[in-house]
């Protein structure tokens, strides 16, 4: 092809965005930021089957039982938490969350004695304690650093409320990566004497219990409520009488510390120091502000306040680990296998056209194909053995698609006019649409759902499907015309 024909191709948009598109996703594997040292690996986040590393899965042990009563709620809440002895919280007009693993038939008599009748009995969390859950422990493995973590949330069947958390950590022996979910944080809360001096005044075990959120209705702030233990609400009394916090509430903040490091800094209100006038105060909220930032400021201090614990107790019932070496093994396997498929194509599309300059093509827009989606799972998705196999369906759908359209357009093997050529390609280009569509619609519910051994599969394909669409197979349109018309 001459250059002048090459120039003009280049600067049609289609072949542009396809180039601008490579040369992205390029510079987000290998240079954003710089990491040429890896090789080819570049900044592609890899996970446990190809990384090596470890694997928890852990139960909730807690229960959401739907109930119907005619007597006030708040009595059989009552009831159920001095008896069990556990945390039981409101989910909606009609179900408890119960904080502990116990049978049906140990609290139905409980039910019966406060006027209430079970009506529904799952094993699990409710939907905002398994997000929080979720955010706990993604707040406490990137804090160490490592954002390679997936943390999945399980459902079983027939049942609307998580019953199973599984994370993997990617480079963590079994040792670290029970420690990173057993540990909890120090949680220290001081007093602002002078200047910017602080003084201690007592620590997060002091902290009996911790609320959810909430939404000020007259002044519009979001806030967390805490209670103190007896001592604790004590020493806080004692505290801020000792360093005027009572007298001069603005030059003495209340400031709370996760591992030495601020969470939380403000005076205190005017109706918390005059009940503290009077006595101990042991229930209190802290005020994070208005709109969607308090809400999420709030979220995040409530984490805080529990120390990095988790809101309900959790049991390992599965754990396992791929050792590194396995994981480079399968790294080499993987990117024979991958060489070898498009290698293997390469030699059928060649023996079915025999001509270089429309095999070519071919391969240079799969390929350029599975650099895109690689250049955007870089920023979204690990590549584990799932993805990997997505991308390998990838490579096979899309040289499909490119034969579907070669064949449309060269039907009964001679070269089109412009007009005939344009209306063959739209009718390739509507059959791979629906293939497309059909892809897309086949795997989103796995994509939405949280099954981690499906999920990077079914991104990677939806991925694969609208860049071929949206990128390549117009580019390729471009480019087989003009080899066709040469």
């Amino acid at each position: 092809m001459k250059r002048d024909k090459i120039i003009n191709l280049i600067k049609d948009w289609r072949i542009a965005l396809l180039l601008v598109l490579v040369i992205g996703s390029l510079a987000g594997i290998y240079l954003v930021p710089p990491n040429l040292e890896k090789g080819l690996e570049g900044n592609l986040q890899f996970g446990l089957d190809l990384e090596g590393g470890s694997w928890l899965q852990m139960e909730f042990q807690s229960v959401v039982v739907g109930y119907s009563t005619e007597k006030p709620v708040g009595d059989l809440i009552e009831n159920l938490q001095k008896t069990l002895e556990a945390d039981v919280i409101q989910i909606d007009a009609d179900h408890l969350e119960i904080r502990k693993s116990v049978p049906r038939a140990d609290i139905e008599p409980i039910f019966a004695a406060s006027g209430a009748k079970i009506v529904t009995y799952h094993e699990g969390v409710s939907p905002y304690t398994a997000d929080d859950v979720k955010r706990i422990l993604s707040k406490k493995v990137n804090a160490l650093g490592m954002q390679d973590a997936k943390i999945n949330l399980l459902t079983p069947t027939r049942s609307e409320y998580p019953q199973y958390v599984r994370i993997e950590l990617a480079g963590v022996d079994m040792a670290t990566a029970q420690e990173i979910v057993g540990k909890q944080g120090i949680f220290e809360i001081r007093i602002q004497t002078t200047g910017d001096e602080t003084e201690h005044v007592l620590f997060g075990d002091r902290i009996t219990s911790v609320g959810l959120p909430q939404k000020d209705p007259q002044y519009q702030t979001w806030g967390v409520g805490f209670t103190f233990s007896d001592t604790g609400a004590q020493a806080f009394r004692e505290a801020a009488i000792e360093h005027g916090a009572l007298d001069n509430p603005a030059a003495h903040h209340l400031v709370m510390l996760l591992d030495n490091e601020t969470v939380y800094s403000a005076p205190l209100s005017g109706d918390l120091v005059a009940q503290m006038r009077s006595g101990p105060v042991r229930s209190l909220s802290a005020t994070t502000g208005t709109g969607d930032a308090g809400l999420e400021a709030a979220m995040a201090l409530e984490i805080h306040l529990r120390a990095g614990a988790l809101p309900v107790k959790v049991d390992i019932v599965g754990s396992g680990s791929v050792p590194a070496a396995l994981g480079e093994h399968f790294k080499t396997m993987v990117a024979l296998a991958g060489l070898l498929a498009l290698l293997t194509v390469g030699v059928v599309i060649y023996y079915r056209y025999r001509e270089p300059s429309i095999v070519i093509p071919m391969l240079a827009i799969n390929l350029s194909e599975i650099i895109i989606l690689l250049g955007i799972a870089r920023f979204i998705q690990q590549l584990d053995l799932a993805s990997i196999a997505g991308l390998i369906a990838v490579v096979g759908t899309g040289i499909d698609q490119l034969v579907i359209v070669t064949d449309e357009v060269l039907h009964e093997g001679r070269v089109p006019s412009p007009n005939l050529y344009m209306k063959r390609y739209g009718r390739a280009f509507g059959i791979i649409a629906v293939a497309a569509a059909t892809v897309f619609i086949a795997m989103l519910p796995l994509a939405l759902m949280d099954l981690s051994t499906l999920r990077g599969f079914a991104i990677i394909t939806i991925l694969g499907a609208m860049i071929g669409i949206l990128v390549t197979r117009p580019a390729y349109g471009k480019v087989i015309m003009a080899i066709l018309s040469k």
